[in-house]
Formats: structure tokens, C-alpha cells, sequence
């Protein structure tokens, strides 16, 4: 499938008390390579979203289509009751300036298997830019805050050091606090420990725990089954672009209901 997304029949959520994401029957090809084939999720305010499957299930597609980073070819998704990259005028959906998108990213934090970090700039100027750029931020309160997050994700001893100057996992806890600094309501995590030495990963969970605990909305793309069964509030298996089960964490890592579910997990525990 390819150009402007079909708008389904539903109505938009925006009356639906505490759902912070809702996917409908998304699609998305890259060419004739058909990757998501109608994936719906729905994700409560201050829960913990794990999305498992193998490589190639379309996990890490469907997390970019969240905030347009991907524009989906069919479907519908919604950030706390806003239509995410598209206006709908009757039955059609028409898609937003880039401008009007990037205001809707404002409040979607992102984490990315690579961190991303501006190798020029230290570590507190990393988490302050987008703040002053985007969102206009005087410089000393976009600093403090800075100052704050960094404490909070164990760097505050690290706040003038430049990346090449950091572990992987203290460059991912850079990044974490860089996507906090814009006081998103939804965290988006995609793989956030995949790229970290083994040793490493501990002190980047630790930081998703507390996140958790504080009750962030947050979607994790992971193999971290421990993290998921502690952590999670739901677990979601995809695999060849569709969700194959979905339930409570701790049910579907014990007992899963789907064979494809349980020949994944047989090889990943």
C-alpha cells in the first residue's frame, strides 16, 4: 500500500479516560515489502507497554510510526486523544505540515539503540539543547534542569564530560535525560540496551525502573525478558507485522497461549 492512509470508521478517543496510545489497524510497507499488516495496542496513562518478537517482526517500525518518525499507509494513531501526523476532515485524513508534527513530538520521548549524542557537546549541554532550541527555555532553567536529570540518572559527576568520555551505558543514561528534558508524557524505547556490553545494561534498566515507579508511560521495544516480567504492566509478542498475543507480562512469559509465542520465548529464556 502506498500514499495517504485509509481512515477507518471509529471514532477518535479522545473521551476515553486514561488511554495514552491507541493503534488501529496500522499498516506500513517500505515498497512492496509490507512490514506492519495491522497492528492494534492500546497502552493506559502511567503503564509500562513491552513489545517482544524476533528481528523483523516490525517492533521497532511500529514504534517510529508512534511519532511519525514513519508515516504509516493505513490506520490510525492517537497520543493521549491527538491524532498523531494527520488532520481528518470528514472521512479523509490529510497529512500535517512538518512543523505541526514536530510540535506533537514535543511530548514523545524516543531512546534509540545508538544514543544519538552530539559528540561535540558534553553531556549538560546535550540534555539542554533541545529545550532551548525547542522549546524556548530560558538557559538557566533549561540548565537546572539539566543539572537535575543528569543527578537523577547517576551522572551528576559527569556533567562536563563529552560522549567519547562515557561508557555506552552512561551515554544511554545521557540520553534517557535528554529525552526527559522536554517533559514528555509518552517515553518511547526502542532496543535501549541492545548496543551496551553486558555489564552495562543493569545500570540503564535501573534507570527505566524508577521511570516506571514514578509512573511515565513508557513503550519498550526489548529482549530483556527480566525487565519485562518485573517491570511491565503488558506484553505484547509481534511477529511477520502482527500482534500474535498480548497480555499481563508474568502470564504470557509463564504460560503463553500461542505456539510462534512460545517456540520465541523457548529460545530467548
Amino acid at each position: 500500500m502506498t500514499g495517504q492512509p485509509q481512515a477507518p470508521q471509529a471514532d477518535a478517543p479522545e473521551a476515553e479516560s486514561g488511554l495514552m496510545v491507541r493503534a488501529e489497524q496500522v499498516h506500513k510497507s517500505f515498497g512492496s515489502l509490507e512490514v506492519l499488516k495491522g497492528v492494534d495496542l492500546e497502552v493506559r496513562s502511567g503503564e509500562v507497554c513491552c513489545l517482544l518478537g524476533p528481528s523483523g517482526s516490525g517492533k521497532s517500525t511500529f514504534l517510529r510510526c508512534i511519532n511519525h518518525l514513519e508515516k504509516i499507509n493505513a490506520g490510525r494513531i492517537w497520543v493521549d486523544g491527538e491524532l498523531i501526523g494527520y488532520r481528518q476532515r470528514g472521512d479523509k485524513l490529510y497529512e500535517m505540515r512538518e512543523k505541526e508534527v514536530a510540535a506533537q513530538r514535543r511530548a514523545i520521548g524516543m531512546v534509540f539503540q545508538r544514543f544519538n549524542l552530539f559528540p561535540h557537546k558534553t553531556a549538560l549541554d546535550n540534555v539542554t539543547e533541545a529545550p532551548l532550541l525547542v522549546r524556548r527555555e530560558k538557559r538557566s532553567e533549561a540548565r537546572d534542569r539539566a543539572v537535575a536529570l543528569l543527578e537523577r540518572v547517576g551522572l551528576g559527576d559527569k556533567l562536563h564530560n563529552y560522549p567519547s568520555q562515557l561508557s555506552g551505558g552512561q551515554q544511554q543514561r545521557v540520553a534517557i535525560a535528554r529525552a526527559l528534558a522536554m517533559r514528555p508524557k509518552l517515553m518511547l524505547f526502542d532496543e535501549p540496551t541492545s548496543a551496551l556490553d553486558p555489564e552495562l545494561v543493569g545500570e540503564v534498566l535501573d534507570v527505566m525502573k524508577d521511570l516506571a515507579r514514578d509512573g511515565m508511560t513508557m513503550i519498550v521495544v526489548t529482549h530483556e525478558i527480566g525487565f519485562a516480567r518485573e517491570v511491565g504492566d503488558s506484553l505484547v509478542f509481534m511477529d511477520d507485522g502482527v500482534v500474535v498475543e498480548q497480555g499481563n507480562p508474568r502470564e504470557v512469559i509463564a504460560n503463553p497461549q500461542q505456539d510462534r509465542t512460545r517456540s520465541f520465548l523457548a529460545k530467548v529464556l
